[in-house]
């Protein structure tokens, strides 16, 4: 029998505690597909058909079919404050999605109405741009079946977009004590972060001796790869000087040599691994 597996169960709950208050009902975030359903993500290799694109056009989908469905419906909810509800949320996953963020990558489709009048689909496979009329009231993702399989956690997108919109807590932001901390770092640390990126040593290989964590403003400007914007959000947040980055890093680096050289992934490696530190 089809069944609903724990990591969309787990993104159900996170919804339905924040979203619950604000019009989502229990009965509008489903996952399992009722006795209509055959065939597609809320169903499992029971009750998938013959030719079933939940299986066929993919060979995530091959390898992970289970029992488990791998699909999720979103119903219509309002957060009246900010003026955030089902249209923005759909437009908001799929501009990710588009923009292939590392938290969306197992996410198949979304089929959305972005107005409440058409409905459209964006589809990772480029099969597919439209749906049912049915989603001109929910929201459906159909995520991979070998991420469903694999149990890995389907949160963090959901979890980046209630942040967003100011109903959970930026797990990155920093508490008065850990900003007196950062303000008595040097530029030491930063230089030798981005003095290893620079060289291509892998970030493992760093041995760092420098300060704690530079916090959640260093860490998005990070990822814009230049010294630029850095030395402008430090400045802004006061969370060292202008003066102590500028010596520590224009010295020896250069803004095209740190665009050039650091991974994408890398400048959230290093704010995360300084964030550690600061806790322990």
């Amino acid at each position: 029998m089809t069944r609903a597996p724990a990591t969309l169960l787990a993104v159900r709950e996170l919804l339905l505690d924040h979203l619950g208050s604000h019009g989502l009902t229990g009965g509008e975030v489903g996952i399992v597909g009722n006795a209509n359903h055959r065939g597609g993500y809320h169903c499992g290799e029971d009750r998938v058909i013959s030719g079933d694109y939940s299986v066929i056009e993919s060979p995530r989908d091959r390898a992970g079919l289970t029992l488990d469905a791998a699909g999720l419906d979103v119903g219509m909810f309002e957060v009246r404050a900010s003026g955030h509800d089902l249209r923005s949320f759909s437009t908001w996953c799929v501009r990710q999605c588009a923009a292939n963020a590392p938290d969306t990558r197992d996410i198949r489709e979304i089929i959305y109405s972005p107005d409440g009048r058409t409905v459209r689909r964006w589809d990772r496979l480029r099969r597919r741009a439209t749906g049912d009329l049915s989603h001109l009231y929910h929201t459906h993702f159909s995520f991979h079946r070998d991420a469903i399989k694999a149990g890995r956690d389907q949160t963090p997108l959901f979890r980046r977009y209630l942040t967003t919109i100011g109903l959970l807590e930026d797990a990155m932001a920093l508490s008065a004590e850990d900003l007196d901390k950062v303000r008595s770092a040097t530029a030491r640390g930063i230089y030798d972060a981005l003095w290893v990126a620079a060289q291509g040593q892998p970030y493992r290989d760093l041995a760092y001796t420098g300060p704690g964590s530079i916090g959640k403003a260093i860490r998005t400007n990070l990822q814009a790869l230049t010294v630029a914007p850095v030395l402008a959000a430090l400045a802004a947040k006061d969370l060292v000087s202008e003066e102590e980055v500028v010596a520590g890093i224009l010295a020896a680096l250069t803004p095209e040599a740190i665009a050039s050289a650091i991974p994408d992934d890398l400048a959230g490696q290093v704010a995360d691994e300084l964030a550690r530190r600061l806790a322990e």
